[in-house]
């Protein structure tokens, strides 16, 4: 099973988990989470006005070994408007715009989507249980 929470924050609501979301899928290969804007396909939805995260942003999948990983999808423009990173533990890295990073079986982190033009974030936690 992966578990999913995700917490919007601005400027003066650093840390805030106001608002926080929740999804999960069992971990059966080809079960896909989504997050986003767009309501129609997403299990975690964003506000409809912070256009720095796409209608379709991050996609988990889960794989035919029972392993997930985490792809942000390209969008409709060519740069994108935010920023993504990884952290697992003391581990971060940046997640590349169209790229896909395995997530570690059993484990725990978050994935953080930063907008580029104001101090605004979506905080997306994962869980991997076993």
């Amino acid at each position: 099973m992966l578990e999913l929470t995700m917490a919007f924050v601005s400027g003066t609501d650093a840390g805030a988990t106001a608002g926080m979301l929740m999804a999960d899928a069992p971990s059966t290969p080809g079960a896909v989470l989504r997050v986003g804007r767009d309501r129609a396909v997403c299990r975690l939805v964003t506000p409809d006005d912070w256009l720095f995260v796409s209608r379709v942003h991050l996609e988990f999948q889960c794989g035919a070994d029972g392993t997930w990983q985490v792809t942000w999808l390209r969008g409709s423009q060519p740069d994108p408007s935010s920023e993504v990173r990884l952290t697992i533990g003391e581990y971060a890295q940046p997640l590349a715009y169209g790229g896909t990073v395995p997530l570690p079986r059993g484990g725990s982190g978050e994935i953080v989507v930063q907008d580029r033009t104001s101090p605004r974030s979506i905080n997306v936690g994962f869980y991997h249980e076993v």
